[in-house]
């Protein structure tokens, strides 16, 4: 299947007919249907003294299968085979900035609550505590393209998704903060609803102005997951139901996620090292073709993963100390969040990711990183609408002024 990236990069999202043919819809909703019974068993089991008898599936606005790996066995491994087809894999390779890298990246079902929510907040999937100003996330995706991809593959007839398109590109506008500020549950000047038969799909730039516009008692069982050129797949034992070329796949990128974390720790090393012309081949090396923009923003990743490996190892020593896992004082709880969960798309390869580096080593990281996070934050905390943070001193929008890549390089010594 063959797509028009020009306009996919203009708009921000294509819809694409017909991601599940006609012929297979049936089976594939009884499919998920059985992933959603056995979720559902489990909600039931772990609610709590207060809660109904069916746990999250009656308290969410949006039940939401995530992940649902841990589910799969023979009669339901066409849940991830969805992923890995023609038209879905392979259209976001035409899409995505190293198209040999393309992997799955998350593989969730979306489903509607038993009562009436209505509407979510418009947003945007950027969060600046363990990612960057949206002007450093577009100034990469101009240079180089997207590095991820969002998928909604609705089962049935879907149009609760809103988005603005060619939002990825800009920030938002004075109307947009301002009717944003007034209410973020109301539709948006320049929004419009994405359409979608059972069986279609919209692929989209998850720095899009999107919606979540009503989350109504009206059946949903919409796929939504996507592609990334980092993959992260500790656990594949879900793979072992899967066709043997499916296999193949994973196990593939599960051994190119391992290479990826070791160039990650090489370019960390590299900046102990103050080594500038390693420090730049391994950039190249972790994202094939990159440019400046691209590099840094990579920086700013890196910036984020001597914090996290920080918060770890404090985490931990705590526990040791006081026998729980509790925040430290001085450590937001975003922080805390952050640094304990992966988030592979912005190189964040999860706590155990702190055991290659020593106290002391990320100690000296944090300072060789010290002149660019304070950089990347204002005096005191603020706020922008549209974004799925509140308020930090992180700044959302803007990158630090006349302070680029080889500035950050020069601020080691």
């Amino acid at each position: 299947m063959q797509v028009n990236r020009q306009q996919f990069m203009e708009q921000g999202y294509l819809v694409v007919p017909e991601v599940i043919p006609p012929e297979r819809l049936e089976q594939l909703r009884a499919d998920f249907e059985t992933l959603v019974d056995r979720q559902r068993r489990i909600w039931a089991q772990e609610r709590g003294p207060d809660d109904p008898p069916s746990g999250a599936w009656e308290t969410r606005p949006q039940p939401r299968l995530s992940p649902y790996e841990p589910l799969i066995d023979e009669q339901t491994a066409s849940t991830v085979e969805v992923w890995l087809q023609e038209n879905t894999l392979g259209v976001s390779r035409q899409l995505l900035c190293v198209p040999e890298a393309t992997s799955v990246a998350g593989m969730t079902l979306m489903c509607n609550p038993v009562r009436d929510h209505g509407p979510a907040p418009w947003h945007r999937d950027v969060h600046p505590i363990d990612m960057a100003p949206m002007s450093g996330l577009q100034n990469d995706l101009l240079e180089n393209g997207p590095r991820v991809l969002q998928w909604n593959i609705p089962l049935y007839d879907d149009d609760v998704l809103w988005i603005v398109p060619g939002s990825h590109w800009r920030l938002n506008t004075e109307t947009e903060d301002r009717e944003l500020l007034a209410d973020p549950r109301k539709p948006l000047t320049g929004g419009i609803p994405v359409e979608l038969k059972a069986g279609d799909g919209v692929v989209y730039v998850n720095y899009l102005l999107h919606w979540g516009s009503n989350y109504s008692t009206r059946i949903r069982r919409t796929v939504h997951g996507g592609h990334s050129i980092f993959p992260h797949f500790p656990d594949l034992s879900f793979s072992d139901y899967l066709s043997p070329q499916g296999r193949k796949q994973f196990r593939a990128w599960q051994k190119l996620g391992v290479e990826q974390q070791d160039l990650t720790e090489a370019a960390l090393r590299a900046v102990l090292d103050g080594d500038a012309d390693t420090y730049d081949s391994t950039l190249e090396a972790l994202q094939p073709g990159v440019g400046e923009d691209g590099k840094m923003l990579l920086s700013i990743y890196l910036c984020k993963a001597a914090l996290h490996m920080q918060v770890v190892k404090h985490n931990n020593a705590a526990a040791a100390a006081n026998g729980s896992s509790g925040p430290l004082a001085d450590i937001s709880e975003a922080l805390r969040r952050s640094a304990l969960n992966p988030h592979a798309i912005s190189i964040n390869w999860g706590p155990q990711f702190a055991d290659r580096f020593t106290l002391e080593e990320t100690a000296a990281l944090l300072r060789r990183f010290a002149t660019l996070d304070r950089k990347l934050q204002a005096d005191e905390e603020h706020f922008s609408p549209g974004y799925q943070s509140g308020p930090m001193r992180y700044f959302f929008n803007e990158m630090p002024a006349d302070f680029g890549l080889n500035d950050f390089i020069a601020s080691w010594s």
